[in-house]
């Protein structure tokens, strides 16, 4: 509710979300980014400043349960719907080891998950509880399917693993704790330098 009412004279949180990227004044810089985190965390969301709009999406329900994840790219007019999930993969094993592009003119309806380096067409539909993890091309509708289990024989490692500025490093958390990334060959891998 606090950052609400300071965010009013900007108009909007997308203009908040703008200075972030573009303030070159460090403590100005640090002033907005301290509001844009306070109004995210109010709304339960988790928007990543280094995600790119190409212009503010409609949120018909708000920013409320909104994740978009680092690196993620929307383009234009995109209606977005509350709980959806615009997800990296950061598994080193992946295939969809990335973020998301999404093209114009998409819809993406409540609790939709797109997760990976997919790519999202132009007018796309991408119905409610939809799980998006393959490319999906221009003027298409996705719905969800059937579950489908694939059981593995050896253990898997599910780490989460994500890029610290500060540590100016990658790390992944492990019994309560964040754990610094040595292994060059997986730092290579998790900075996107697959061979």
């Amino acid at each position: 509710m606090i950052a609400k009412l300071l965010m009013r004279p900007f108009g909007s949180f997308w203009t908040i979300k703008e200075k972030c990227q573009q303030e070159k004044n460090p403590l100005l810089r640090k002033v907005y980014t301290t509001l844009y985190k306070m109004y995210l965390y109010e709304n339960n969301a988790d928007i990543a400043l280094s995600s790119y709009f190409a212009g503010e999406p409609c949120m018909p329900h708000g920013e409320r349960g909104v994740f978009v994840s680092g690196a993620t790219q929307v383009g234009k007019n995109a209606i977005i719907f509350q709980q959806v999930t615009i997800g990296s993969v950061t598994l080193p094993d992946s295939n969809g080891l990335g973020a998301p592009t999404i093209g114009d003119n998409c819809y993406i309806g409540a609790g939709a998950k797109i997760v990976g380096k997919v790519t999202i067409g132009n007018n796309v539909r991408i119905g409610a509880n939809a799980v998006v993890y393959k490319d999906v091309p221009d003027n298409s509708v996705v719905v969800s399917a059937e579950q489908k289990t694939i059981t593995k024989k050896e253990p898997l490692i599910n780490r989460y693993y994500t890029y610290d500025d500060d540590l100016e490093g990658w790390s992944y958390f492990q019994d309560g704790s964040w754990v610094r990334v040595e292994d060059k060959a997986l730092i290579a891998v998790l900075s996107g330098e697959r061979a």
